[in-house]
Formats: C-alpha cells, structure tokens, sequence
C-alpha cells in the first residue's frame, strides 16, 4: 500500500468517525465532544465569577487551554478530511468552530479578555451539531405516547431555548457589566431565565438604550415557552389518537424502541430490525 492510500484511508476513517454520527466512532465522537463543550462552557461561566476566579483561576485557565487545544485539533481535523475544506471553513458550524478557539489565542495579546470570554461562550451553539444523538423512545399509552412521540422536538426546543439564555445573559453582562447589577455571567443568565418566563422581579434591571431593546426580544420571546411544547405536545397527541382509531398496529421495535408500524411491515421503518409477528400472520 502507497504512502498516498494510506492517508486517503486515513482521511476517510477520520471523515467517518467525525463528520458520520450514523456509524459507531461518529456516535462516540459526537458524544464526546458534547461532553467538552458543556465543561469548557461551564468553565467559561464559573471563571466570569469573581470569587472563583480568584480562588482556582490558574485551574480555570489551565482548564481553558486544554479545551482550547483540543478543539484546535479537532478543527485542524475537520478541515484535512474534508474533501471541500473552504465550504466547511465558511459554513455556520465552521465559524462557529473557529470561534470556539480564536479568543484564547487572542487573548495572549489582548490584556482585557472580558470581551473574548463572551466571544468564547458562543462554544454552546455547537450542541446543536450533536443533537442528531436523540433517538426515539418507549411508548404505552395515549398520552404517554403522545408525550414521549414529541420528546425530540421538545427536547431541540429546550437546547434552544437554553442556547438563547446563555447567549441573551452573556450578552447582557457584555452590555451593562457589573454596575448596572449584572455582576457576572451566571446573574446575567439568571436575569434572562426570569425575563424569559416571567416579565421580570425588578431586582435586576437594564439601564442601557440596548439592554432595554434586547430585555423587549426576551420578553417577547417568553411566549413560545409554553406555545411551542404545547403545539408540539398536541399535534402528537392528534397523530396518536389517529393511529389507534385506524388500527396502526402496537408493535415495539427490540432495537430503536419505535412504535406504530404498518400492519403489514415485517421490519422497522427506522432501524430496519425485524419486528414481532403479528397473532395469527405467518412469516414470509
């Protein structure tokens, strides 16, 4: 084998296990770097508190190097097995990866880092590369059914919404700072959290033209915490009422726990296991 199949190979096998998260080193891959985007994002908001700041900083930035190097790597990675790197370096996931690494390198030479740490949390956006991970569940009753069926657009929702309290909350702490209330980032997401679900306690308020503007988006924003699920809830519940009235059948996937199949089917639409005969139908 040439020096040359060999690295064709290995871009391949690299170009499987990070980009395919169909296959089981992309599912694993994809698993793990959910992990350390939570961490370095957790990391990122433990370090904008003061009092841990000054009592495990140099942990904190140690932390934040070893995330910094490894999603490095990993960028460095996605661009060699790619077959078009410039369309993965422009694309939404590659800026978003290029920005997960950039601030801390420019933070050698930058002496107030306040803003970069900011820049750096927008690290959670790259949850939704993995969200493909959630598979469908187990399913018994009406409304059991109805609920599980909805899980995975309920649960795109919540990462969503999460996604914009951290932002809106980081973005808050970068806009009206400390004295104006927002003391760090976990208070500035505290007050999102509030804002979104509620109008608001009143302990925490903007001061700025742009706090205020954005303190409307959140608001506004707070309705679709209850019509969104609602929605989706419904409508599953709408398809699961249907499927028992036409005679769907009940039958449980062993594999991917799908349930509803055709009358018919003898393998699951999903995962394409073989599926439990029916009473009374023979095989063939």
């Amino acid at each position: 084998m040439s020096t040359r199949t060999r690295i064709e190979t290995f871009r391949h096998t690299l170009y499987q296990t990070i980009y395919q998260a169909n296959t089981p080193a992309g599912k694993s891959f994809d698993i793990a770097l959910m992990i350390l985007i939570l961490i370095s994002v957790l990391t990122i908001i433990l370090d904008s508190v003061a009092d841990i700041s000054r009592r495990y900083g140099e942990q904190l930035a140690t932390a934040e190097w070893v995330f910094t190097t490894l999603f490095t790597v990993e960028y460095i990675l996605r661009i060699f097995c790619i077959h078009r790197p410039i369309k993965y370096i422009i694309s939404f996931y590659g800026l978003i990866d290029l920005l997960a690494i950039v601030p801390s390198y420019l933070g050698i030479f930058i002496s107030d880092s306040h803003y970069l740490q900011v820049i750096r949390i927008l690290r959670v956006l790259r949850i939704f590369r993995v969200l493909k991970l959630v598979r469908f569940i187990n399913q018994s009753n009406l409304l059991i059914n109805a609920l599980m069926a909805s899980r995975l657009k309920i649960t795109i929702f919540m990462f969503t919404i999460s996604t914009l309290v951290v932002i809106f909350g980081s973005a808050m702490y970068l806009i009206e700072g400390p004295e104006h209330g927002f003391a760090n980032i976990p208070v500035s997401i505290y007050w999102a959290v509030v804002t979104l679900t509620t109008v608001g306690f009143g302990d925490i308020t903007p001061q700025t033209d742009l706090g205020r503007a954005i303190s409307a988006v959140v608001m506004i924003s707070g309705y679709a915490i209850i019509a969104v699920p609602t929605g989706i809830f419904t409508a599953e519940l709408s398809q699961e009422m249907k499927r028992q009235n036409t005679g769907v059948d009940e039958r449980v996937c062993s594999k991917c726990r799908k349930i509803g199949h055709e009358m018919e089917a003898n393998y699951c639409r999903i995962c394409g296991t073989e599926l439990p005969r029916l009473a009374g139908k023979k095989s063939g």
